[in-house]
């Protein structure tokens, strides 16, 4: 890509969209466009023609997609499936209309099967089940990967998809309800650890920025301990704090750094086209049907929930208890992504989870 080539990044405030902008930016790219949801609604298909034909972008990253946990996926169905249909089909079509040199898609390791061989290669989609609690998003990051695939084929189009991993870094959404967990287990023990302290002056700066479910800063004491007791963070009667999460803390879970992400997907724009990513595994003799060619984005490493709880409560300081609520559902219990694709094409990741941690309460605290 050329330095001064127009590259639009759809989601560009996002955990994933602003972790490629800034990556783009230090990188030396000098023209990136980028929209708000009040700019430009990727749901609206007149919207997003208008803008591609006023626009003319050279290049597209979608990182735009309605995103949540498992109480936001499983809660939200009609809409996770629906909104993320739209805003992809509308972005990846207008590009093919308005002969965008290259996109790339971010999807999900939600579209493998809830039982897939671990770890995860590209070529077991659609073998199996998906898991229940994500089907609908999972079905509708499957459409993209497969919307991109068929452009290509018939149309001669460029666009490459990628799978990232479990993500986590700056620009993370900590919203308790519609969280994923790592960021959602941070910031309960981050309250935790007030709470514990009897420190009302952090409870309440982190409202202020933060606010649950309308709870902000403003509210009195027993409403604030209320919605926190809501969300597992409470006190017991020997003045002692315990954080609750769901499940028993033995699922498996891989997560990548949002910067490194960026990176590998910048890398993948600067140097690896669609006919690259089907020629990695499968050497064109034997190619009898083109299908799989998405990338995964991973570490190729995994973790434990209840590890995973005791490492964020080192790193924020909390000495409250974790309390696993094996009452709720554990989703499933392995998703680790083989990243040999990836790794064929010459990138590596760097940041392990124990330093991501830190910079990520560094990142939270410093926005406090």
């Amino acid at each position: 890509m050329d330095k001064h080539a127009k590259i639009y990044v759809a989601g560009h405030l996002g955990l994933v969209g602003s972790a490629l902008w800034k990556n783009l930016q230090s990188k030396g790219y000098t023209n990136l466009i980028g929209r708000t949801i009040q700019e430009l609604n990727l749901m609206d298909t007149h919207a997003v023609n208008t803008f591609f034909e006023e626009e003319k972008p050279e290049y597209v990253i979608l990182a735009a997609a309605k995103v949540g946990g498992i109480v936001a996926n499983n809660t939200y169905r009609g809409q996770f499936i629906y909104e993320n249909l739209m805003i992809q089909n509308n972005v990846i079509h207008a590009a093919y209309l308005n002969q965008v040199k290259k996109l790339l898609f971010l999807g999900s390791t939600c579209i493998y099967p809830r039982e897939a061989p671990q770890p995860m290669p590209e070529d077991c989609l659609l073998t199996a089940p998906l898991e229940y609690t994500n089907e609908p998003y999972a079905i509708a990051k499957i459409a993209g990967i497969k919307l991109c695939e068929s452009y290509n084929l018939q149309y001669g189009t460029n666009f490459i998809s990628v799978m990232p991993t479990n993500l986590y870094g700056p620009n993370d959404n900590f919203d308790l309800e519609k969280s994923h967990v790592l960021p959602a287990m941070l910031r309960k023990m981050h309250l935790g650890k007030c709470l514990e302290g009897n420190n009302w002056t952090a409870i309440r700066e982190d409202l202020s920025k933060r606010p649950i479910e309308g709870v902000n800063e403003n509210n009195p004491e027993n409403e604030i301990r209320t919605i926190l007791e809501k969300y597992g963070i409470r006190v017991n009667p020997e003045k002692t704090a315990s954080v609750e999460i769901w499940g028993t803390g033995a699922p498996m879970r891989e997560f990548l750094w949002s910067e490194e992400m960026a990176d590998a997907c910048v890398y993948l724009m600067e140097k690896v086209d669609f006919k690259d990513a089907i020629s990695v595994n499968s050497p064109e003799s034997e190619l009898r049907e083109i299908r799989n060619t998405h990338i995964n984005i991973g570490t190729g490493k995994e973790i434990s929930i209840r590890e995973l709880a005791q490492l964020i409560k080192e790193k924020v300081g909390f000495g409250g208890e974790l309390v696993f609520n094996t009452s709720k559902p554990d989703g499933t219990m392995r998703k680790l992504t083989d990243p040999s694709k990836l790794h064929a094409l010459g990138w590596h990741h760097q940041i392990e989870i124990g330093h991501g941690v830190e910079k990520l309460y560094q990142w939270y605290l410093a926005r406090e």
